[in-house]
């Protein structure tokens, strides 16, 4: 049998996407075994280690290589980008040992790698293997991403110094405020990094990327045609999403609740798996969702904590009282359902009830909407994500964009207007019409000769 070495980086939204590309390679090319090299979170391990024992009880074709620990202090680091980067540096002599005791008892046809996995490439090439990327956000991203070092030799400024509109090819104008958080500083070691796995793209064999050709088509145009990286060739992309994990829990008592509204009826609110809010936010969201009038089901977590200790820590589940402005429960509980830390996302999305979402950005969920036709207000908070705020509004036209005040917040009146909008008024309506048609495309491409699955078997043909 022949083999893909997958390896992810740490965030389960990096590893989930990467496993469902696993499942898509040997679901239609069962000749390929895929081997999972895992870096072992310290953080959030519990719905990690669940996850995994799922997904290996499951798909008796995709196994786990654990990679030993690497015990970092997170305390000596200045965020959760420069935590991965070195965890990633430090773990190459272990995935120099995974590749050489795997090569040993199976052929190894390519080795696949996140981005933030980029110093693993030189490791590969000592095996002569093809290295390929797998990019979790969308086409459009990888496109600025391309384009940003040809930005950096152009320029000296940071970006959020620069006050103004960043013009890129295949892109819309995005401001420089919107760029990617870790390279908004050219003086940081995060932009240094960024900007290393930026010129790491153009030296793989090719890059896959979780989207579809409809999608984004100008960003996909641009990239193939390579005016994003003008000054040496770029590698054959290969669009094989939207690779969007199964329904999961079904027995939620939201998915109940959910039962018993009426069609299309409910804003789902939900800011992904690292997403957390102040109690001040927290206080301003519950307020303009009872001014609204509309039904919602809201996943609610802890604010964050003041302590640099607990930084990267799962957050303790929510005192609801405390957090949530007094009687708020009482008052909505005819037509709002709070839920704490978790919801079965897919499962929501894809139920007749909802009929918007509020979220965070991050290209998992833009799938998952878009893959059941959910209309979107895009709210971002970290990494990509305001940049993606502005392509799915701009570009895209899959969202209204909720609008924060200078110092981050927003006010109840502005959620109370985005979801009244988002619900009955034209400018939910016309997300909703783009939204549904994006809906049927996806499932096109993802069809027996849709074009994913011809992507899908174009990079199969090149091992």
């Amino acid at each position: 049998m022949v083999t893909i070495v997958l390896y992810p980086s740490l965030g389960m939204g990096h590893l989930i996407s990467m496993v469902e590309l696993g499942k898509l390679i040997t679901k239609h090319h069962p000749s390929y075994s895929v081997i999972i090299l895992t870096l072992i979170p310290s953080l959030h391990t519990g719905t990690f280690a669940a996850y995994v024992r799922h997904i290996s009880a499951t798909f008796p074709t995709i196994t786990f290589h654990y990679l030993p620990d690497i015990h970092l202090d997170t305390l000596l680091f200045p965020s959760m980008e420069a935590i991965m980067f070195e965890l990633v540096r430090r773990s190459n002599p272990n995935v120099n040992n995974a590749l050489k005791s795997i090569s040993e008892s199976s052929n190894v046809a390519a080795f696949i790698i996140d981005f933030f996995c980029t110093a693993a490439m030189s490791v590969a090439r000592r095996f002569n293997l093809p290295v390929y990327y797998f990019f979790t956000s969308g086409a459009c991203c990888l496109a600025k991403f391309l384009y940003i070092p040809t930005i950096h030799r152009t320029s000296t400024e940071s970006f959020k110094d620069m006050n103004t509109l960043i013009h890129s090819p295949g892109l819309p104008p995005i401001p420089s405020s919107d760029i990617v958080v870790p390279m908004l500083d050219r003086t940081t070691t995060d932009y240094s990094d960024f900007l290393e796995i930026c010129e790491g793209f153009p030296k793989s064999d090719g890059i896959i990327i979780n989207t579809f050709d409809s999608l984004e088509p100008r960003a996909i145009k641009a990239i193939a045609d390579g005016v994003c990286v003008p000054d040496q060739p770029t590698p054959p992309i290969y669009c094989v999403g939207p690779l969007v994990a199964a329904g999961g829990d079904d027995s939620h008592e939201c998915l109940k609740w959910l039962d018993l509204q009426p069609m299309g009826s409910v804003v789902y609110l939900c800011f992904g798996s690292s997403g957390v809010l102040t109690s001040e936010q927290l206080k301003e969201i519950a307020k303009g969702l009872e001014a609204s009038g509309h039904r919602f089901l809201w996943v609610v977590r802890s604010p964050p904590s003041n302590k640099k200790e607990d930084r990267f820590l799962p957050p303790p589940e929510p005192e609801l009282d405390v957090v949530l402005p007094e009687g708020f429960l009482n008052r909505t509980k005819e037509r709002g359902l709070v839920v704490k830390k978790w919801a079965p996302q897919v499962a929501v999305l894809g139920h007749k009830s909802v009929g918007g979402f509020v979220t965070h950005c991050g290209w998992n969920s833009v799938l998952e909407a878009v893959s059941f036709g959910v209309p979107m207000v895009a709210w971002p908070l970290y990494a990509e994500q305001r940049f993606n705020r502005v392509v799915l509004r701009d570009e895209m036209k899959l969202a209204l964009s909720m609008d924060e005040l200078d110092g981050g917040l927003v006010t109840a009146a502005e959620v109370e207007k985005r979801v009244r909008q988002l619900i009955e008024a034209a400018e939910g309506e016309d997300v909703r019409r783009v939204v549904k048609a994006s809906k049927e495309e996806a499932a096109a491409a993802m069809s027996e000769s849709g074009s994913s699955l011809v992507a899908l078997a174009k990079l199969v043909a090149s091992w």
